[in-house]
């Protein structure tokens, strides 16, 4: 495995900004700061204050702003509960909307996030099956539509999909060629899937996107949540450069989208988010 030392890991191109990193700002800003660092690739969201993804422009402006700074918009992230039975109907009627959206800012893809609920009473086996029967039931949107589809397995304890194994196997249960897997650096530190066991096993034309996270906090595993996850430094935890080291070792090319929860970042003067994400991307490109 190569050494972030010795060569580097990823080039700037490489590197996209989910939205959540900085949510405060409204989406020309948010594309603004993030042509000013250097990047030129975003995630949306769904799930911000107000509930809008683009902010309630029209899908014109939103193309011509990312123009304006040479912004490519890589998903909107996310279908939420996607596996989860009861919900299947407004997950179709939600996923052709996020479709159209996306279609029409020249976004190419949609994640699905799984159930993630301590009250979920299914069997793993039972989940697994779900999960495979809602992408049975998504592929013609997204084979007619020529959309992506990237589920992200979460790895915590209650997670209806916690494995990027599990993940890959449903995706071939399902059948075609529309989905690609999310995996989250954060969620494979928490999750059942070991290292050694993906460098041999796992096939990395699989993933979609890689999100990257840091946790500084000592905190035992299931303990550690959402608003843990920071930029990533030195104090970091989670072995999270060793983790996309060893994905490019793997034959891993795409792009890695930084992903913190945190306050402590999101709530950061302008000026000081701009130098501590200056600081990420120079240790994930040196």
């Amino acid at each position: 495995m190569m050494s972030a030392e010795s060569k580097s890991m990823l080039k700037k191109s490489q590197i996209a900004f989910n939205r959540i990193i900085y949510p405060k700002v409204g989406i020309d800003e948010f594309f603004a700061l993030t042509a000013e660092l250097g990047l030129h690739k975003v995630e949306l969201r769904n799930d911000l204050p107000g509930g809008e993804i683009i902010d309630g422009m029209s899908p014109v402006e939103i193309r011509e702003l990312a123009g304006k700074h040479g912004i490519e918009i890589l998903t909107i992230n996310a279908l939420q509960k996607f596996n989860l039975p009861g919900r299947r109907g407004a997950a179709v009627r939600e996923l052709k909307s996020l479709i159209r959206l996306a279609l029409s800012i020249g976004c190419p893809a949609v994640v699905l996030c799984p159930n993630n609920d301590r009250g979920d009473s299914r069997t793993g086996e039972q989940s697994l099956r779900d999960t495979v029967e809602s992408l049975r039931e998504f592929r013609p949107l997204f084979e007619d539509s020529g959309m992506l589809g990237y589920v992200e397995p979460l790895g915590f304890a209650e997670s209806s999909l916690d494995s990027v194994f599990a993940a890959a196997g449903a995706i071939g249960e399902a059948g075609g060629e529309c989905y690609r897997i999310v995996y989250d650096t954060f969620h494979h530190y928490l999750g059942p899937d070991d290292g050694a066991q993906l460098e041999q096993r796992f096939d990395v034309s699989l993933l979609g996107i890689v999100h990257a996270s840091g946790v500084e906090e000592d905190l035992p595993r299931d303990a550690m949540r959402d608003e843990h996850r920071v930029l990533i430094t030195g104090e970091d935890r989670m072995g999270t450069l060793r983790q996309i080291e060893r994905l490019i070792s793997m034959g891993y090319g795409g792009n890695v989208a930084l992903e913190p929860f945190s306050g402590r970042v999101q709530e950061l003067a302008k000026d000081d988010f701009s130098r501590a994400a200056a600081r990420c991307i120079e240790m994930l490109t040196r």
